[in-house]
């Protein structure tokens, strides 16, 4: 299996896709980060082509919440994104985060590439054996198969709606830890 690569000016660019609870959480964090060029939610991992969220919401299709990012590897790794990853979600818990609860909001890495997989399960393997988390990972890594574009109303949701109340109580906190702990690797804004 390819490393799934696309050109631009710049060079090459990585795909990524990722679960780790609600989509609307990981775009936020995502958007915020140096090296991503795009950020998209979408469905992953199911059986159902073309899911609609009304479907994927009901945890019977298979599909998890992702987001899908496309960065430039020159600027952050794939090993720094799944840092981050780690870091903003919890990758402890089966099949929930928070109140978020089914398999549709699974802790799920969709690797592109054997390249992929492999970062993955060392970086899993080193988190648990340094115990910096409570309980051992049981984040999924399995092999990328499809992605299917979320609609239209859920892309940039945190910054088009930050008055709700789950983007006050749940998004926003997240981006707090990331400008805590991830300065370094925010873009900057003018």
């Amino acid at each position: 299996m390819g490393q799934d690569r696309s050109k631009n000016d710049s060079g090459y660019m990585e795909v990524a896709t990722l679960g780790g609870g609600c989509f609307w959480c990981t775009e936020a964090v995502f958007s915020e980060i140096k090296g991503v060029v795009k950020v998209e939610p979408g469905y992953s991992g199911g059986q159902l082509e073309n899911p609609t969220y009304e479907q994927v919401s009901k945890g019977t299709t298979g599909h998890a919440e992702v987001i899908q990012i496309t960065f430039d590897p020159n600027i952050i790794s794939f090993k720094e994104i799944l840092e981050v990853f780690f870091a903003v979600h919890d990758p402890t818990t089966l099949n929930r985060q928070g109140a978020d609860v089914g398999t549709q909001y699974r802790s799920v890495i969709f690797y592109h590439s054997d390249e992929q997989k492999a970062t993955a399960m060392e970086l899993i393997g080193e988190l648990n054996d340094a115990k910096i988390l409570d309980s051992p990972i049981v984040t999924q890594v399995e092999p990328f198969k499809a992605f299917y574009k979320a609609e239209d109303y859920h892309l940039n949701y945190f910054k088009s709606h930050p008055e709700q109340p789950y983007c006050q109580l749940v998004i926003a906190p997240k981006i707090v830890k990331l400008k805590e702990h991830y300065k370094d690797k925010l873009k900057k804004y003018r």
